[in-house]
């Protein structure tokens, strides 16, 4: 495993390939910008890819579970039991991103990080073993250096084989009862804001339990600040295994030149901190949509980015990238198929 290897360059977006892909929207047959945020996407899309008319038919969608000391606090309606009895839903079919996944003719991989309960080997999951989960960061850090190592390299590995299965758009997604406690307190200590700011009901809490751990979060913050320094140490002290794995995937897409789209809040946070190691892989990702957790808005808004999707989602396992990816194949048709001025013989717009 090489050190330090998400300190590595990224590949630089294709210039020329963007400003020819510009140069084809506003030759097409339509005024000029009338397709709006689908024209920027096609363009994008033909710069990272460097193909004039880019592609996205070829999609893996990896989802990373793992299971969260900080449940211990009392932050989550739900047993940790769900994580693992989730992972048995997803590779039997009954999940909602294995119903999206197969309406996509997208490949699905799922990855046992690491959970409280040791899963029996089920057929279709791959099961790492970093760890029963994380530990209780109201306590101690998350996880070790080691452990965090690994987990970025499981999300570096994913990328790796979904380069070798010719996919041409990576999303992440994520399982873990507990993980949006993690998210919340992750961003806090990367953004230097109010835990009020970021902690929502997550699963289901009501206001008692969204007090409660904006409560949980704050005491956190204060007993690691002095050791959260940087983005890896932060990942350390609050991240989840899931999100180490998400980060690790995004900074290996960036620097193998493959599109990564961002789904809800977790991945976002996930994105956040992949940047914060490595600035240049803000070109490599787009994002899903806006979700229903009051921390996911201020965290898109940290990043700049503009989602395709408002529709109130907060189910995580990449749904709501899975339901934008039919939108980034249009964009793709849109630029790919219509004519031009000149070949439809249309008059273009007067000089």
């Amino acid at each position: 495993m090489s050190p330090a290897w998400w300190l590595q360059a990224c590949r630089p977006v294709d210039r020329q390939t963007h400003e020819q892909a510009l140069l084809r929207q506003q030759q097409l047959t339509k005024p000029a910008g009338a397709l709006g945020q689908l024209e920027q996407l096609a363009v994008h899309l033909a710069g990272l890819q460097g193909q004039l008319k880019p592609s996205v038919e070829h999609v893996w969608i990896a989802i990373f579970a793992g299971d969260h000391g900080i449940v211990a606090e009392g932050v989550s309606p739900f047993p940790q039991a769900v994580t693992g009895q989730m992972l048995h839903n997803f590779v039997n079919g009954g999940a909602a991103i294995s119903v999206l996944a197969r309406r996509l003719s997208a490949q699905l991989e799922v990855i046992d990080l690491g959970t409280a309960t040791l899963l029996e080997d089920l057929p279709g999951v791959r099961h790492l073993h970093i760890g029963p989960g994380t530990r209780n960061f109201a306590e101690v850090p998350a996880m070790t250096t080691a452990q965090g190592a690994l987990a970025l390299q499981a999300g570096r590995d994913s990328v790796q084989r979904a380069l070798a299965a010719g996919s041409q758009l990576y999303i992440g997604g994520e399982m873990g009862i507990g993980n949006t406690t993690s998210a919340a307190a992750l961003a806090c200590a990367l953004l230097a804001c109010p835990a009020k700011t970021m902690a929502g009901p997550g699963t289901g809490l009501d206001a008692t339990g969204v007090s409660h751990k904006v409560q949980v979060i704050e005491r956190a913050l204060q007993r690691h600040g002095a050791l959260a320094n940087d983005p890896l140490q932060q990942l350390y002290c609050f991240g989840g295994f899931e999100l180490a794995a998400l980060a690790g995937a995004y900074v290996a897409c960036a620097q193998a030149g493959l599109a990564a789209l961002v789904d809800g809040f977790i991945c976002t946070v996930a994105a956040l901190l992949a940047v914060r190691l490595n600035p240049a892989v803000r070109d490599w990702l787009l994002f899903a949509h806006g979700g229903a957790e009051p921390g996911h808005r201020p965290v898109l808004a940290a990043l700049q980015a503009q989602p395709l999707l408002d529709l109130g989602l907060r189910l995580g396992e990449g749904s709501g990238a899975a339901l934008a990816v039919p939108l980034l194949r249009l964009a793709c048709d849109l630029h790919g198929q219509m004519a031009t001025f000149a070949e439809a013989a249309v008059a273009d717009r007067p000089a």
